[in-house]
């Protein structure tokens, strides 16, 4: 069997750096919420942060919005009412499912995140330049928008 050369691309793919910018920022966040008094709070959490919707949300669409199954979102979110951050209850529209949404200290947390977040763009836009900043948010969006368009073709 003869051995297959792998093509090098003669940098660091975008999709790696991609994924390391965002691995560093689940990290980064996680560790500020600990600082701000929220020790409970686990990087599989991110995904419930990023996807829950002020209003509440059924689990299964939250799961789609994170790009994960069904029952890996059930088990975090599970977890995150044991923890006390999240509460279940039935859904108003639809007896049959449950609303997932945050507690008192869930909101707390989440406020504290969306905080953190709103810092961490304006030390971004200073740290690179606005102008610079901007374009590099504008690439990122547009390429996932292509790339959902190239899929749908």
């Amino acid at each position: 069997m003869s051995s297959v050369e792998l093509p090098r691309l003669g940098q660091k793919p975008f999709i790696a750096l991609v994924d390391r910018a965002n691995r560093v920022l689940q990290t980064h966040m996680v560790r500020e919420m600990h600082k701000h008094g929220h020790p409970e709070i686990k990087q599989a959490h991110n995904a419930v942060f990023g996807t829950l919707q002020s209003e509440g949300s059924r689990s299964a669409d939250m799961a789609h919005r994170a790009g994960m199954t069904r029952q890996s979102m059930g088990e975090v979110v599970r977890e995150m009412v044991a923890l006390g951050i999240l509460e279940m209850r039935p859904d108003p529209q639809d007896g049959r499912a449950k609303l997932v949404t945050y507690s008192e200290l869930g909101r707390h947390a989440a406020a504290d995140g969306y905080q953190h977040l709103r810092d961490l763009e304006e030390r971004f836009a200073e740290e690179f330049g606005a102008e610079e900043y901007a374009v590099a948010r504008d690439v990122l969006a547009r390429v996932a928008d292509v790339l959902e368009r190239w899929d749908a073709e």
